[in-house]
Formats: C-alpha cells, sequence, structure tokens
C-alpha cells in the first residue's frame, strides 16, 4: 500500500501491480477525475489534478518503503529547482531549446524555488534506480505547472514535454547529485550559524561563571580545582573547532558533474552546455560552482558525500559528549553532582511528583545517535556503487539530509531551551573545594609528592581537611598558604609568573 503526503487523492497498489486512487472519507467521488499518460511501458491513469505524471505513478507503486516523501526535505526540492533553471537558460543560449519554453521552464523553478509545488513532489525519498524516479517527479511536475501557464491541459506533453524539453540536455546521473549536493549546501549553511551561535552561547557562560571555583574530575573520580568557567569555555572551544570543520564542506559540495549525463561523457549534450550550465548555476545560487575535471570519475564517486556525513558525525558525537557532562554537572538535585542547574523545562515524571529530567541533553543525545547510524548508512552506500554510477545516491541523500536537520534543531533547541538558562549552584560548588583533597596537587612544589600524598590519605580517613593538616604538621605557615591555594592559582588563573590567564572564547562572542 502506498499514500500520497500531498493534496488530492491516496495512492495504492492493484492486484496486478497498478495504482488505484481513492478518495478521502466524505470527499465528492465525482472528484476524482483522471486523465491517461504513456511512457515506453504502456498506459496509465493519474489524478487530473496532479501535476506529477506516469512516471511518477508508477514509482508510488515500485517504491512503498517510507511514508517521508520527498516534500520533507524541501532543500532537495530546491536544488532540483536550481539545477532545471540552469539548464533551461543554458539550454536557450545554445539554442537547443525554444526561448518561449526554456522561459516557462525558468518561471516554474523560481516558483519552485519559493517554495511553490513542494507537496507534488510525493515519492518517497528512499528508491531505486539511483534517483530517477525524483528527476521524473521533477520534470512532470515542471512540463505540467508549464503547461498551465501556457495555457494547456496537463499532459498535453507535445506542446511542453517533462523529458524532450524539461530534461533536455541531462541525465538524472548528473542533475541528482547536483541537487542533492546544492540541498546539502543550504542545509550546512543553516546549521553552521546554528552551531556558531551555540558555540557563543557556552562562551558567554563561561564568561558568566568565570571566578566560580569547583573540582575538576578525570575518570570520574576527584581531580584538581577549576572554575567553571572554563569548563564551559571548553566546549565552546570545541564547538569552534567543529563549525569550522562543517564549514569547510561546502566548497567539496561545490564541484559537480553536470554535463557529464549518463556516465561522464556528456552524451547528448551539446559540447558547450557544461560551461553555460555551470555559470547560470553559479549565477544563481551565489556559490563558487565548479565542474569537475574528470567526468566519469565525478560520476561515479561518493567520496563527498563520506566527507560531510564524518563531519556532521564528529559534531554530533562531540555535542553529544558535552550533552553527557551537562546531565552528570546537573545530577541529583540533592543526591548527584547538583554542580549547575538546567531549566526546568516539563514535568519529569507521571509517578514522582516534582522531578524533572534533563530532557534537552537527551534529545539531543538520541540526535547524535542517529547520525552516527546515518554516517555507518552512507558509509555502506558509498562503499557499493558499482562502475559508472553508484545507485544508492537516495538513501545517501535522506540519510545526509536528515542530519543535518536533526543536527541544526538540536543545535537551536540546546542553546534556546538549556544552556542559555543554565545557573550555577554556587554554594554546592564551594562546600565540593573546600572538602576536596584535590587542593593538594598544589603543595607538591612546596612540601613534595610523598608528604602530599600522607596528607590527602589523613584528609580522606577524616584526620580534617588539608589545610588543617598542613599548618598542624607545620608544613607551611597560614599565610603562604592561603596564596598557594587561592582560587585564581588552583584553577591556573594566575600562573607562577603572576599573569593572569582566561581561556580563549570564539571571536564572534561579547
Amino acid at each position: 500500500m502506498v499514500h500520497t503526503t500531498g493534496p488530492g487523492p491516496s495512492v495504492h497498489e492493484g492486484p496486478n501491480g497498478e495504482a488505484q486512487y481513492r478518495l478521502a472519507p466524505g470527499e465528492d467521488p465525482a472528484a476524482l477525475t483522471m486523465r491517461l499518460e504513456k511512457d515506453s511501458l504502456g498506459e496509465l491513469e493519474v489524478p487530473a489534478d496532479a501535476y506529477w505524471g506516469i512516471h511518477t505513478a508508477r514509482a508510488l507503486v515500485n517504491f512503498p518503503i517510507t511514508r517521508r516523501a520527498i516534500s520533507n526535505y524541501p532543500d532537495m526540492i530546491r536544488g532540483i529547482a536550481r539545477v532545471k533553471q540552469a539548464a533551461a537558460r543554458a539550454n536557450k543560449d545554445i539554442g537547443v531549446l525554444s526561448a518561449e519554453k526554456a522561459d516557462v521552464i525558468d518561471r516554474v523553478c523560481e516558483e519552485m524555488w519559493a517554495g511553490a509545488l513542494h507537496d507534488q513532489f510525493v515519492l518517497g525519498a528512499v528508491q531505486g534506480g539511483a534517483g530517477t524516479s525524483t528527476n521524473m517527479c521533477a520534470n512532470e511536475v515542471i512540463a505540467n505547472r508549464g503547461l498551465e501557464i501556457m495555457g494547456h491541459a496537463k499532459g498535453e506533453y507535445e506542446f511542453l514535454h517533462p523529458i524532450d524539453d524539461v530534461n533536455r540536455s541531462q541525465s538524472t546521473n548528473d542533475v541528482y547529485p547536483t541537487a542533492i549536493k546544492l540541498g546539502m549546501v543550504l542545509g550546512v549553511q543553516r546549521l553552521y550559524e546554528e552551531h556558531k551561535l551555540l558555540a557563543t552561547a557556552f562562551a558567554q557562560k563561561g564568561r558568566e561563571f568565570q571566578s566560580i571555583l569547583k573540582v575538576g574530575r578525570t575518570q570520574l573520580q576527584d581531580a584538581v580545582p577549576m572554575t567553571l568557567g572554563q569548563e564551559f569555555g571548553g566546549f565552546a572551544t570545541t564547538l569552534r573547532e567543529d563549525h569550522e570543520r562543517i564549514k569547510e564542506t561546502i566548497p567539496f559540495l561545490c564541484e559537480i558533474n553536470l554535463g557529464a549525463t549518463a556516465i561522464g561523457t556528456g552524451i547528448t549534450a551539446d559540447p558547450r552546455y557544461s560551461e553555460s550550465v555551470r555559470a547560470h548555476l553559479a549565477e544563481l545560487t551565489g556559490l563558487d560552482i565548479r565542474t569537475a575535471p574528470d567526468l566519469i570519475e565525478a560520476t561515479s564517486d561518493a567520496g563527498v558525500f563520506m566527507t560531510l556525513s564524518g563531519t556532521l558525525k564528529r559534531a554530533a558525537v562531540k555535542l553529544s559528549k558535552i550533552c553527557n557532562d551537562l546531565r552528570l554537572l546537573s545530577s541529583g538535585p540533592q543526591a548527584g553532582l547538583g554542580e549547575i542547574s538546567l531549566p526546568a523545562r516539563q514535568a519529569g515524571s507521571s509517578i514522582m511528583p516534582g522531578k524533572v529530567n534533563p530532557v534537552i541533553p537527551e534529545v539531543v543525545n538520541q540526535v547524535a545517535f542517529a547520525i552516527i547510524g546515518s554516517d555507518a548508512t552512507v558509509t555502506a552506500a558509498s562503499e557499493a556503487g558499482q562502475l559508472q554510477l553508484n545507485a544508492f545516491e537516495p538513501i545517501i541523500a535522506s540519510s545526509i539530509m536528515q542530519s543535518v536537520v536533526w543536527l541544526t534543531n538540536a543545535c537551536r533547541t540546546l542553546r534556546v531551551n538549556c544552556v542559555d538558562g543554565i545557573t550555577a549552584n554556587k554554594g554546592r560548588l564551594h562546600q565540593q573545594v573546600e572538602a576536596s583533597v584535590g587542593v593538594v596537587t598544589a603543595l607538591t612544589p612546596y612540601i613534595g609528592y610523598m608528604r602530599a600524598a600522607t596528607i590527602a590519605h589523613e584528609a580522606l580517613a577524616g584526620g580534617g581537611t588539608v589545610r588543617e593538616l598542613v599548618i598542624a604538621q607545620g608544613l607551611m605557615d597560614a599565610d603562604e598558604l592561603e596564596r598557594v591555594l587561592s582560587p585564581e592559582r588552583l584553577s591556573g588563573l594566575i600562573l607562577p609568573t603572576g599573569v593572569i590567564t582566561l581561556p580563549e572564547l570564539p571571536e564572534d562572542s561579547d
């Protein structure tokens, strides 16, 4: 059973594999009018009001895999629109498509770029054929909207043909990878901005908490003191490193294979077409679009997708680690670490009154798990390509585009619904530092490692605090001890030379 996600009748697989259309309950049966279309396999009825046609109808029956239609990936549709628009302009320039047809295609593509007709991309994103069904759907939608503009009925392809005109000089094998790369660029640009905002939010918290002393930990055991500001400043720095890696993927995505047609030889395309379509695409997108130097290689290679997917996984894993830390630092509030408080976003239990859970870091963790899985999918699909084409780009595209959108949304919700509202539990932090034997590490240059270890064991056994034991044993006087164990020196903010240091923060933070 297959369902379209846009308006109009649902589509079902009939007993002989044909598409059958049904109206929703309560709809007027007279509304179900059909038109007959033909392709190289025969004839098929499609809903008269649909902008898609026979190729899409067949694909709806063949690929009943996911209810997530291409319409759920607007960046992919915008990428297709720009490719088809650039192709129409190039075909007009070199004289293989009439100005009237090219201009109509151009106009429809501009409408698609603005968000129109997206509901007509009813196919699931996961499909066989290396994206052919997606390309055919785009050709049909553009052609039928173009016919409407020209004053003709949908399906009157003798006036504007989906393949002969809309797909002129093209193959799925150069259109689809170029379109999904453009869609990925759109998504990555938004992710980059959200990632920067999140890094800045952590940096601002780092400054807010820069003088609050706390106990550092290694292997979940007490270590030496630091400031809460240093901890949050570290979060900001690790994010900043990743958003630069994210930005670096964009130029790789701007290398395209338009003009390669089927396998990279450029068959059916005028020799002038490749440069013309590249120039138009660069003008339309504002990107530094470059034609790959080896179109044979570019048509079969999926390396750029592995690079982007790996970058997304790296960013997601590191962000997930930060969320693990936030959950630990806020654990409790009574029986855990309880060093910080996260904003209370919702009731945490249907049985325990008053319980509040760290739901925002938890959902970001789950996004990271999904991105790790998507990267494994992209890796397997990239490896599985054979000879002159990788047939598995649809699963690569849907996996990466989902990862980009989810990571973007995760960055936004973590910033807005969590990080901006984090507060420090200063009393508890002070109490933990005062009771910590980790401060003894700062005394080793003055009393030696072995004496410091003895003091630590005595303090843990309940013999007193480190300060009390050092003074009682006459190892240091009170003034010197106070200077050595000052918060600034314990956290490294003041070096032995007397220089005050602060953790480096992102350049765009205030």
